[in-house]
């Protein structure tokens, strides 16, 4: 995506619904979109010639949660990779085997040409709510930058999110981290995380947002406590209202 591209909302809780394909159900109240089509992707991407974009926060910012629970051996699996530059980033900084993944066939062909002497960068046209194509505990860790947000705006939105979890839930090996980069607060992605077959140790970070320039009085490496019924404590207050959230997801070890 380009930089010019209309970016999701950084809240966007007002976007999101289970509006069905047939367009009734009970969404948010806001508009349905394609994100969840590869049509969609394939026309975006050969308009906007593969420019690089990268969703929220770019490596440098995302660096010391990514250097804390993912080692760099491991075998990573990028979800959504689209254009950003983050699978790049990662390989300068040392990790050796990062499987990209997109549902749009143009962007997997152009990324394929333009990292064709990066060996460490390897991609793959598939639908992240159908990843058979992947052993089951094949990965150490999967990370997203926005795919679940897009599939939340869409139809169906409640199934696509659950295809999703299971999936990664599935590809990952007991004790592997599913890292989540999104806009959405607990409230709208831990009933989404806490699938019934999943068993999740989840630790959230709030990084705001690129540029933000208001005072902080918190560190931001430090996690925020989830209540039991995974909320943000009462009282607590964001000091940017459109921060980011990322949840750090490690599957237990007698799952599998």
């Amino acid at each position: 995506m380009s930089s010019s591209s209309p970016p999701l909302s950084p809240r966007g809780a007002e976007e999101e619904g289970d509006t069905r394909s047939d367009g009734t159900g009970s969404g948010g109240g806001g508009t349905v979109f394609s994100y969840g089509e590869a049509g969609y992707w394939d026309a975006r991407y050969v308009e906007e010639g593969g420019a690089p974009y990268d969703w929220y926060q770019r490596y440098a910012a995302l660096r010391p949660f990514v250097r804390r629970f993912v080692p760099p051996a491991s075998r990573l699996l990028m979800i959504g990779c689209g254009s950003a530059l983050m699978s790049e980033d990662m390989a300068a900084d040392g990790y050796m085997e990062i499987i990209n993944i997109d549902i749009s066939s143009v962007l997997i062909e152009m990324m394929r040409k333009k990292y064709f002497d990066l060996p460490q960068l390897q991609y793959m046209q598939m639908d992240v709510r159908d990843m058979s194509k992947f052993s089951d505990e094949s990965f150490d860790c999967a990370i997203d930058k926005g795919t679940l947000d897009s599939l939340m705006c869409g139809v169906e939105a409640p199934l696509s999110a659950a295809q999703m979890v299971l999936e990664v839930d599935r590809l990952l090996k007991p004790g592997g981290v599913f890292m989540l980069i999104t806009y959405g607060d607990p409230s709208a992605r831990i009933p989404h995380l806490n699938q019934p077959v999943c068993s999740w140790n989840t630790v959230l970070y709030i990084l705001p947002r690129p540029g933000f320039k208001g005072n902080t009085t918190r560190s931001f490496f430090d996690p925020v406590p989830l209540t039991k019924s995974g909320r943000l404590p009462e009282g607590f207050v964001l000091e940017d209202p459109d921060s980011h959230y990322i949840y750090v997801c490690k599957k237990g070890q007698g799952q599998g």
